[in-house]
């Protein structure tokens, strides 16, 4: 699950919202929704997060937060370090060959970290 689709899980269960009620109002099929909500589809586009803000009635910071949310939530990276140093791209190579076995307190101290 990608954070994006985390927070609209989120929504829709603090406002009793079912997936295909949000799917129909919005005129797309669950199914993509629901691949969207689990990270088994791309970043949503721009307008489609538009569409999401005015459904939930989102406006101002927390649409530009749902945005950035949006942007921040592709489940495929691929990380350039060409022109960096090798320890850049050692980082980059350990990270994506252990991402799966970190636990959250792991991720949480490398959140920290890159947050900073």
């Amino acid at each position: 699950m990608t954070p994006f689709g985390a927070h609209i899980r989120e929504l829709r269960a603090r406002r009793g919202v079912t997936l295909k009620q949000m799917a129909d109002e919005l005129e797309v099929s669950s199914a993509y929704l629901s691949a969207l909500e689990h990270g088994k589809r791309g970043q949503p586009s721009i307008m489609l997060v538009r569409q999401i803000c005015a459904y939930f009635q989102i406006f101002w910071d927390e649409a530009e937060a749902l945005e950035r949310l949006a942007e921040m939530s592709h489940p495929r990276i691929v990380v350039d370090t060409s022109g960096l140093t090798p320890k850049a791209t050692l980082v980059a190579n350990l990270l994506a060959e252990r991402i799966r076995s970190l636990d959250e307190a792991t991720i949480d101290r490398l959140l920290e970290v890159l947050n900073r």
